[in-house]
């Protein structure tokens, strides 16, 4: 079975990056779509990015311009780079796995989250 592992959460001051990873295993890493979601307190969980096996990405809204997400597919591993981070950022990260397109729709899978906190 697919399991997915998140790290790299925590404290980090406004303005501050953190870079999460997660670690997949069960899958021929190289053939699954990665991505990942949020989840702010209080609110519903919202896509993130994607990245498909080739390494095409898709970001939700205007995640694009602080955030950056990355696979090595030699490590099974899909990494977000965060960066100019704010309050609002705050949220649970999940990481996802799924077959097909990059879309940001729902995942198959998904890690059990890391706590990001922006906070001063």
């Amino acid at each position: 079975q697919v399991q997915l592992v998140e790290s790299g959460g925590g404290l980090v001051q406004p303005g501050g990056s953190l870079r999460l990873s997660c670690v997949a295993s069960g899958v021929i890493f190289n053939t699954i779509t990665m991505g990942w979601h949020r989840q702010p307190p209080g609110n519903q969980r919202e896509p993130v990015a994607t990245i498909t096996p080739g390494g095409t990405t898709n970001y939700a809204n205007s995640m694009q311009e602080r955030f950056t997400i990355s696979r090595d597919n030699a490590k099974n591993t899909v990494y977000l780079q965060m960066n100019s981070l704010k309050p609002e950022d705050t949220a649970v990260y999940y990481c996802g796995a799924k077959w097909g397109s990059g879309s940001l729709g729902v995942m198959a899978y998904w890690g059990k989250g890391t706590l990001v906190t922006v906070s001063s």
